[in-house]
């Protein structure tokens, strides 16, 4: 089910899990996107983060983001799990996951994922 591929979680994200959500016979290649909360940002020493989220509102985002992919690149297919609450350091914000028949549409369908996201 495709509101399945679209998440937002408060505990800890389970990669292998969001993997399984992508996995098929005709996937040549699966990209894994794994974004964690890290230290140093330009200088500046985090010690933790809070991320807060409309649920509704963003699993939608999340949802238009994987329509793109879909449209640029029609056999990929691609989950997101991000996560909400206060996280600390090398904790994992964001899973995304990419199959695709051929690796360079994983790839290049991932980065976008990311990029998206990160507006």
């Amino acid at each position: 089910m495709k509101e399945e591929l679209f998440t937002i979680v408060d505990t800890p994200i389970v990669t292998d899990d969001v993997i399984q959500k992508v996995q098929s016979a005709n996937a040549g290649a699966i990209t894994v996107f794994i974004g964690t909360v890290r230290e140093m940002t330009k200088g500046k020493r985090t010690l933790s983060l809070e991320y807060d989220a409309y649920v509704p509102m963003a699993v939608k985002s999340l949802k238009k983001i994987g329509d793109e992919i879909e449209e640029k690149w029609a056999d990929a297919k691609v989950a997101i799990t991000h996560r909400i609450g206060r996280l600390e350091i090398s904790e994992v914000a964001v899973v995304i996951v990419v199959s695709s028949p051929h690796r360079q549409a994983a790839y290049e369908a991932n980065q976008y994922a990311i990029e998206r996201i990160k507006e």
